[in-house]
């Protein structure tokens, strides 16, 4: 854990959130600034910076949230109608804060591309 960090607090029950789901490996919550009707991040309950930061002695965790965006998906109901998963790594991705996430986007239709600003 980053002592530092608002997802480790959050993973630690330092800081409420709106908790979906969690074992001991995960943690996913809705976000604070939802940009769909469903916004949920899912993220590993160690402080891993980003991709570029997983490795062989973290790997359990990142694996475990893959398997959790199906349980995730039941939970916010958007395992029927799809949803989009996306992870920013690094300042150019726009990742905002310095530890793995995931965003989970759904509840409406998406289209098949990301518009460009």
């Amino acid at each position: 854990m980053d002592e530092n960090c608002i997802f480790c607090k959050i993973a630690g029950k330092e800081i409420p959130s709106n908790i979906v789901y969690e074992n001991d490996y995960v943690c996913a919550f809705y976000d604070l600034h939802p940009v769909t009707p469903v916004h949920v991040l899912v993220i590993p309950k160690i402080h891993i910076q980003d991709l570029e930061h997983v490795d062989e002695s973290n790997s359990k965790y990142v694996e475990q949230v893959q398997l959790a965006f199906k349980e995730v998906a039941k939970i916010v109901g958007v395992d029927k109608t799809g949803y989009r998963v996306i992870c920013n790594c690094g300042e150019d991705a726009g990742q905002e804060v310095k530890h793995l996430h995931y965003h989970m986007l759904g509840g409406k239709k998406l289209g098949t591309k990301i518009v460009h600003e």
